[in-house]
């Protein structure tokens, strides 16, 4: 089968597009034929440095977001599921290629009414915003900060806080991305690269920080008293500078976990539900082939995606 391989870790090139053997599901797993790819920028931080949630262990195939069919049931699984549109997690191991194996407990099936497309764009960052909105508790009348609002996870987020009632404020790095949120639903959009951000932003009520380094520092000085800060990215590369004994002086809440396994399940549940009934939408912004992986990691290195980057195998 076609797969693209990660031999050393490096820049975008060291991705290579080759062969790998079919995999084989074994007892109680699935064996699902890849549709769609998900890239997120943590991968990319994998790629040039191992670093991150995955094991490093080369060579290897990388990817861990995936949506297909399943054309084979190992023993134990119920042949019902052959014939099933899914969206799974690998893990982090052999998602950029036609096919993979996974336990068959770790699919989650696609509704009639959504795309596979749209069901691996929300399969990390729907789970990821749905947790993320749920654990700040977001109200209605609530200011809230989004940032890299133009981003898969903040796109959603914008949506979300919306749906909740809140007048939401995005921060996106340059003027098209700022366009780019209000379209979404965005209520005020504002240019980070700008140093004047955090005056034009105002004081707010909750805080998605999804950059960190200088803006999420930034942002966490907006938060009024009793506010919350969900930290859940680091896209400038390093994690905001947040005091804990400043946050319990002032009452702000840092949320830096969204729960177990059986919680993040039943977020993702909720955000394919919500995309099959349209009430949340992600943005693809990009498409690649599978074997031009290494151009879709450089495009998203270079800040100049929109929304999610998907692999078509």
């Amino acid at each position: 089968m076609r797969a693209v391989w990660l031999e050393e870790f490096g820049g975008p090139g060291v991705l290579v597009a080759g062969e790998a053997p079919d995999p084989v599901p074994g007892q109680g797993q699935v064996l699902v034929e890849v549709a769609f790819a998900n890239i997120t920028f943590i991968e990319t931080q994998f790629r040039a440095s191992g670093g991150g949630p995955f094991a490093a262990e080369l060579p290897m195939v990388p990817g861990n977001g995936v949506g297909g069919v399943i054309s084979r049931a190992g023993a134990g699984v119920d042949p019902a599921l052959v014939g099933r549109r899914v969206v799974t997690s690998t893990g982090g191991r052999g998602g950029y290629a036609q096919r993979v194996v996974v336990d068959s407990e770790l699919v989650f099936p696609v509704p009639d009414a959504l795309g596979l497309d749209v069901a691996v764009a929300l399969l990390a960052d729907g789970r990821t915003a749905t947790g993320l909105v749920h654990a700040t508790a977001v109200a209605p009348g609530e200011r809230v900060l989004v940032e890299a609002a133009a981003g898969g996870v903040g796109g959603l987020l914008v949506q979300l806080a919306k749906t909740a009632g809140a007048e939401v404020v995005a921060a996106a790095g340059g003027q098209e991305k700022a366009a780019h949120a209000r379209d979404l639903g965005a209520d005020l959009a504002v240019d980070y690269t700008d140093p004047a951000w955090p005056e034009a932003a105002g004081p707010v009520d909750v805080v998605f920080d999804g950059v960190g380094g200088r803006v999420g520092t930034a942002a966490f000085t907006l938060l009024r008293p009793g506010g919350r800060m969900a930290i859940h990215g680091l896209s400038s590369g390093s994690w905001a500078e947040v005091s804990e004994e400043d946050a319990r002086a002032r009452g702000i809440t840092l949320i830096r976990s969204l729960g177990d396994a059986a919680a993040m399940r039943g977020f993702t549940e909720a955000a394919l539900e919500a995309g099959a009934a349209g009430t949340l939408t992600p943005v693809i912004g990009q498409r690649f082939p599978l074997e031009r992986a290494a151009d879709a990691h450089a495009a998203i290195e270079s800040r100049g995606t929109i929304g999610k980057t998907l692999l078509i195998a």
